[in-house]
């Protein structure tokens, strides 16, 4: 995609760059003179956010989420996309690989009438504040994800036998999220640098920081369901053995009897009684009653 000026008034100039090209980012380093090294690091898929400043460039590397159900959930990638922000002069460039939301929401909202005068630290401070609402929004999400998994364990309305991988990704994700959250501080605090008034930086610190206690309360949540879940799995597993071993109980000293009726002894006296056979099964059923009492009895 071209280089796209998005907006511009007498306070600054926003220009826009998605899925740069190598002959894009020479033009930029070319005309405005931001080192190759800043640019080169707007298109490495997996860079970590960050925040350097090369003379009087100011230079953000923001990471969005984008929320997306890949099948692999490996890397920050997989859950987030990079957004760089070039502040020098009166000029704001951003540029990102894939399309991002942040950009094309305030591409909306900068077009309304009361923005007309809006700076360009303003409009750098509206990017982070969507960049961290992207969080917010999927900190939302997974806590619903959560609840309705929690409801399925506990009420056993669904079949469980996925429930062990659907608590494993919604891990996976929460542990991402956070990662990238906790490394965002480095960017979020060097806000201050601009020219923002303190009320508003101040904002965005308190945004970021509540993100991350949302997603540190998923990681316990999640945590301790799949602890919960594993035990409930565990004493039904438990529950099982008992009731086998309890039958095991009722046939052992039947099994017992039969064992030694069936050996071919020559001489077994009690086989020439008359009511012998029935005696035998008599004293088999007293056995499994006097069991089942004693079983009763114990509460097993």
């Amino acid at each position: 995609m071209p280089i796209e000026i998005l907006f511009k008034n007498e306070h600054c100039e926003w220009i826009d760059v998605e899925s740069p090209t190598k002959e894009d980012l020479t033009f930029l380093h070319e005309r405005y003179d931001i080192n190759s090294l800043l640019l080169e690091d707007t298109i490495d898929a997996n860079h970590l956010p960050k925040f350097e400043q090369d003379g009087n460039v100011n230079f953000f590397l923001m990471r969005e989420n984008t929320q997306l159900e890949r099948s692999n959930l490996n890397t920050i990638s997989d859950i987030s996309t990079k957004l760089g922000i070039f502040l020098f002069d009166h000029v704001i460039i951003t540029i990102h690989r894939l399309k991002n939301r942040s950009v094309y929401e305030l591409k909306k909202e900068i077009a309304l009438p009361q923005n007309e005068h809006i700076a360009r630290d303003e409009i750098a401070l509206n990017l982070a504040l969507k960049v961290m609402k992207s969080y917010d929004d999927e900190s939302t999400n997974l806590l619903e994800i959560m609840d309705q998994i929690e409801s399925e364990v506990f009420l056993k309305t669904t079949n469980q036998s996925n429930h062990i991988r659907r608590l494993y990704r919604l891990k996976r994700k929460s542990g991402l999220n956070t990662r990238i959250l906790n490394i965002s501080t480095v960017w979020v605090e060097k806000f201050k640098v601009l020219q923002l008034d303190d009320t508003v930086v101040t904002d965005l610190k308190d945004k970021h920081k509540d993100v991350i206690a949302d997603f540190e309360h998923l990681n316990a949540q999640v945590t301790s369901l799949i602890s919960m879940f594993l035990a409930m799995s565990d004493q039904k597993a438990n529950q099982v053995m008992k009731v086998l071993a309890i039958y095991s109980m009722y046939f052992f000293p039947i099994t017992f009897i039969a064992g030694i009726y069936g050996m071919n002894f020559v001489f077994m006296p009690e086989l020439n009684v008359k009511y012998g056979y029935y005696f035998t099964l008599g004293l088999m059923g007293i056995i499994s009653l006097i069991t089942f009492v004693y079983v009763r009895k114990k509460g097993w």
